[in-house]
């Protein structure tokens, strides 16, 4: 039975937790954190500013700083960390593989706390509970390839970002990363059962999902000097593919599994996690298919739709190359070989099937869809070569944009907005015309099956100020339309105000209230999301 009560544990001893308090009273200097730290618990943690800043930046590009960096290779590690960086108010930001765009784990001065070495116990498949316990700081696509080995390829990870072979656990967890599948089975809170927690002074929690679910919009942690109450963020969530801002409910119910994913590490350290695992596919059915125009797309769109009775999440991969790719894509002339302006991937996953069973079925429906499919548009990739060159134009296409950035001494700008399909065809149009009219060079490509198209933004280097403000004006419409403006990406530093614009100053409040409640100071994590408003920056 759930309850709203959270019970702690320490991993520290008392003689620990003293040992630090008698540290702490003579306010000791950063250097003075290092050097307590590796000679009295022969920690890994460095002020070598060769290494530091090598630790400094994130796929953001966003400048960050920082005097020390750690690299704790468990939990008791982790937890000493953090209660001396609490003692003496020194700002700690975690760092994972850094493949985040938003700057999430980009620091605000003070220690960097990479979780690079955290890779222990092993990765263990249960798989009689189709699960899979993981330690955080292993990389995505190599836990992925231990649920297959372990499983003997019946079960699988299904969530596969785009840079999960850099990007470790913890930070897909920390965003709620997301894949090619539609809907909510793409992302990570979909298949998270269970978390191994540190709060921001070293206390751990342990929860299961169900286990712990707010009441009266309150969770109550109780730490040995005392309960905290915690009040869960209740702003209005849209349901749809959702990486903006913490979990939220408006009736304040929430699972504290869920509060924790996705929650860019503000409340605390997440140290391993248990994802459920899916039954593996016999095969897939990989199509790319040619198109006249987007909105042939979208009408496609609605016909798959209608085609899987509104479930798309049956499908593992809906992906869209839009306006202009052609123009950055390797190998245009195999995959568009006629006048058609966009195209699409489509892959189905077949059980107690073969390609070969299906392959003509879906031929038929693809060119009765009514949407100007014909048969020498489709381009059947379940073979090698295909499948090669598909894979080399869909990975060209944002290289050769980012390229072209770099020739041009600017930089590019990518949109992660999405909004619910009623909207879409609107906020498509709106949005091309926006772009159009400011003469900015763009393209399009992203995952229809969501509705969550990327709009590639390459102004020159006398447009970007007028790029930032095309930028806003495409969240402020997708706001309008129902939408947020992070579908996959999270928020960070770089799109608080992205954040404000689509939930509010409100909103932002009960962040930081609830973000206050674990971390007074807010040092853990400093800038993510909200703003640390009224709290001193050492």
């Amino acid at each position: 039975m759930s309850n709203n009560r959270i019970p702690i544990h320490s991993i520290l001893g008392s003689d620990v937790i003293e040992k630090i308090s008698v540290w702490a009273e003579k306010s000791p200097t950063i250097s003075e954190l290092v050097e307590f730290l590796s000679l009295e618990f022969q920690i890994d943690i460095t002020s070598d500013l060769d290494i530091v800043n090598g630790y400094e930046r994130d796929c953001s590009n966003i400048n960050g700083n920082a005097e020390v960096l750690c690299r704790p290779i468990n939990e008791l590690e982790c937890a000493l960390l953090l209660r001396c960086c609490q003692s003496v108010k020194i700002p700690l930001t975690i760092s994972a593989g850094r493949t985040n765009l938003t700057g999430s784990a980009t620091p605000e001065g003070g220690v960097i706390l990479s979780i690079e070495k955290m890779t222990q116990p092993k990765v263990k498949v249960d798989s009689a509970s189709k699960t899979i316990t993981t330690p955080v700081g292993i990389y995505l696509e190599d836990m992925r390839k231990e649920a297959l080995r372990q499983s003997n390829n019946k079960l699988h990870y299904p969530v596969d970002p785009t840079s999960r072979k850099e990007a470790m656990v913890g930070g897909t967890l920390s965003c709620n990363a997301s894949g090619f599948i539609p809907g909510p089975a793409g992302a990570t809170r979909y298949w998270t059962e269970g978390l191994e927690f540190l709060t921001p002074n070293g206390f751990k929690i342990s929860c299961k999902r169900g286990d712990y679910i707010s009441e009266n919009g309150e969770f109550i942690i109780d730490f040995p000097d005392g309960e905290v109450i915690v009040k869960v963020p209740s702003y209005p969530r849209p349901d749809i593919k959702n990486a903006s801002g913490p979990f939220s409910d408006e009736n304040g119910h929430v699972d504290l599994v869920d509060l924790l994913v996705g929650s860019e590490g503000i409340f605390g350290l997440i140290t391993s996690s248990t994802f459920r695992l899916k039954e593996m596919p016999d095969e897939f059915l990989d199509m790319f298919f040619t198109l006249p125009n987007e909105i042939d797309a979208v009408r496609f769109h609605q016909y798959i739709g209608n085609h899987f009775n509104g479930d798309l999440s049956q499908i593992t991969a809906l992906e869209y190359f839009g306006y202009n790719c052609q123009t950055f894509m390797d190998h245009r002339e195999t995959l568009f070989n006629s006048n058609s302006e966009v195209g699409i991937y489509l892959q189905i996953p077949l059980y107690n099937e073969t390609v070969e069973d299906v392959a003509e079925d879906w031929l038929n429906i693809l060119t009765n869809s009514d949407c100007g499919i014909h048969e020498d548009g489709i381009l059947l990739l379940n073979t090698p070569q295909n499948w090669q060159t598909f894979f080399e134009a869909r990975h060209s296409i944002p290289s050769n944009a980012l390229e072209k950035t770099r020739q041009l001494d600017t930089w590019s700008i990518l949109t992660d907005t999405i909004v619910p399909p009623d909207n879409f065809p609107e906020f498509l149009d709106v949005t091309h015309s926006i772009l159009q009219t400011a003469d900015i060079e763009y393209l399009l490509f992203g995952h229809l099956g969501d509705c969550h198209l990327h709009f590639h933004l390459i102004p020159t280097k006398e447009q970007q100020h007028k790029a930032l403000e095309v930028y806003h004006q495409i969240i402020e419409k997708s706001a309008e339309l129902d939408g947020v403006y992070s579908a996959e990406h999270g928020t960070g530093k770089r799109k608080r105000p992205d954040f404000l614009k689509c939930y509010g100053e409100e909103a932002a409040e009960q962040v930081r209230s609830a973000k206050a409640a674990l971390d007074p100071d807010f040092l853990l994590n400093r800038g993510n999301v909200v703003e640390p408003v009224g709290v001193q920056i050492r």
